[in-house]
């Protein structure tokens, strides 16, 4: 949780120092239509990313498979459609790296164990 904190604070001031310097190096309104674009274009590939793993999810089921794989993938369209559409050069970079199968296989082991982990750690309580 530490971790999340940290990233809270440092993230949002990496990407404040990016725009500023990119506002200065291009002038305001380039970063402006840089920062339109990118959400635009964001919220189109999230979009056809996630109806395509909808149809995978759906077809996993449809074939009696459990549909494990394509829910990770679906929640990893889902943040990277999030990230491109909050302003910011190193959210748009971690979101558009996110919406695309070659680059998933990079973050499908770390949230394999982060879901692993929390299965080890949750109890089930009946009452």
């Amino acid at each position: 949780m530490k971790w999340f904190f940290l990233a809270l604070i440092i993230v949002p001031t990496l990407e404040l120092t990016l725009l500023l310097w990119a506002s200065d190096a291009m002038g305001i309104f380039p970063t402006l239509g840089l920062i339109i674009a990118t959400g635009l274009i964001g919220a189109f590939l999230a979009k056809k990313q996630g109806l395509k793993a909808l149809r995978d999810i759906q077809d996993s089921m449809g074939r009696l498979k459990p549909p494990g794989e394509h829910l990770i993938n679906a929640a990893l369209v889902l943040v990277g459609g999030v990230l491109l559409l909050t302003p910011g050069f190193i959210s748009d970079a971690i979101g558009l790296s996110l919406l695309f199968r070659p680059t998933q296989k990079i973050y499908k082991p770390i949230v394999g164990k982060i879901i692993q982990k929390k299965m080890r750690v949750t109890r089930i309580i009946e009452g």
